[in-house]
């Protein structure tokens, strides 16, 4: 029995490490990449792997043209905006949706769930519209504004609050605390994994957007880095090396900040239950 537990372990930890080196063969090619020539980099021989000459023009020529500092500024400002953002407000309206009772809550949170069905593309239109009526195109704020309100975040705190014993707040209201103080400290440190979870989604789904700072934000001054990679690629020809280059450059804010908050990072996904 004990050897079969021990085959069945060697099989498992074999599949499991097949499956990380197959995930990092993109993130090895893009690395491999940014040390080579154009040519080496177009080439369609399967063979040439590694560059014949690891050269460092490409991140020479990429950290001259893009200014990387205010990049990770942006970009750093629009996911802490949007993470603070979407907390806020999830975790208030996800604690109305999930313990109190008001006219027309049923169909509020209809409306909530109707907008997690449709595809996003759908808002950006009247997003635009908005913040241009409001002047705030080309900034920070314009950035942050999708991701102010989050239908997702929303849901996913709604079920954390339900999740937790009506005798808490029964508790509290024999102690003396109304509606803002039952909110404030006795449930809301209970859904920490949750707030946890809604960040992390948050955080990565802001650093890897595209579409929207593309649209709102058209200044080199006031991109992300996601559409100052993507200004990088030429409707003919397109310099790989640089633009790998840039692109590895542009993963350290996610890496650094995924080694200091590792362990948040495996608590909120693996409570979650959900992945990136």
């Amino acid at each position: 029995m004990e050897a079969k537990n021990r085959l069945t372990s060697i099989v498992i930890h074999a599949i499991l490490i097949v499956f990380s080196i197959t995930m990092l063969v993109p993130f090895l090619w893009m690395a491999l990449t940014a040390f080579k020539t154009v040519t080496e980099s177009t080439s369609v021989d399967p063979f040439v792997i590694f560059p014949s000459i690891w050269r460092k023009d490409a991140f020479e020529t990429v950290i001259k043209n893009m200014n990387f500092l205010l990049l990770y500024k942006n970009t750093l400002l629009m996911v802490a905006g949007r993470v603070l953002c979407a907390v806020l407000t999830a975790t208030m309206a996800g604690y109305a949706f999930g313990r109190l009772e008001f006219k027309g809550k049923k169909f509020m949170f209809s409306l909530v769930l109707l907008q997690m069905m449709v595809p996003a593309q759908i808002f950006i239109i009247p997003q635009y519209l908005m913040v241009s009526k409001m002047g705030m195109l080309n900034t920070t704020f314009s950035l942050v504004f999708p991701g102010m309100v989050t239908a997702f975040g929303t849901f996913l705190l709604k079920t954390a609050y339900q999740g937790l014993p009506k005798d808490l707040e029964e508790a509290a209201r024999l102690d003396g605390c109304n509606i803002g103080q039952t909110f404030l400290f006795i449930m809301l440190p209970l859904t920490r994994s949750g707030m946890v979870s809604l960040g992390i989604f948050t955080a990565v789904f802001a650093f890897k957007d595209l579409m929207w700072p593309m649209i709102a934000n058209t200044e080199v001054d006031t991109m992300p880095l996601s559409a100052a990679l993507a200004k990088m690629q030429g409707q003919y020809t397109t310099n790989y090396p640089q633009l790998m280059a840039a692109s590895l450059l542009a993963c350290i804010p996610m890496i650094v900040l995924y080694l200091i908050f590792q362990k948040q990072f495996i608590e909120g996904i693996a409570t979650s239950g959900g992945k990136l």
